[in-house]
């Protein structure tokens, strides 16, 4: 399985980006793999953003960007977004996708159940 991210750059605050995430290599349909978003700002660990569950395709949110931004998926693309909006200088990171067949809800925000990552796209918030 291949990830590609695209759509990351330089904004000021209160712009809105789009993200994207185009899979390849796929051994089972698109909407079989819980598939999310997550980001790494220097010096700090990777954190959950957003993420669809497998199947049903429930979505989840990191508090910090609840509300602002949206993940989304076109499954005849393979392709997964997340919408930005209002976005703050505290957004300023490396977004990275990810994808997995057999993770568990409860391990959705657990970046180390994740199998299958893109190479990131930058994110920079600032005036």
């Amino acid at each position: 399985v291949q990830l590609m991210e695209s759509g990351g750059g330089g904004v000021q605050p209160g712009a809105s980006l789009r993200l994207s995430c185009v899979a390849s290599g796929l051994t089972s349909s698109f909407n079989r793999y819980a598939m999310g978003w997550f980001r790494q700002a220097p010096g700090k660990e990777r954190e959950f953003v957003s993420a669809f569950h497998r199947g049903g395709g429930s979505t989840h949110y990191a508090d910090s960007v609840k509300g602002r931004f949206t993940i989304s998926k076109d499954s005849a693309k393979n392709t997964l977004y997340l919408q930005m909006n209002s976005l703050k200088p505290e957004d300023t990171a490396v977004y990275y996708c990810a994808m997995d067949q057999s993770i568990i809800l409860s391990s959705l925000r657990t970046a180390t159940a994740y199998d299958y990552w893109g190479q990131g796209t930058q994110v920079t918030v600032s005036s």
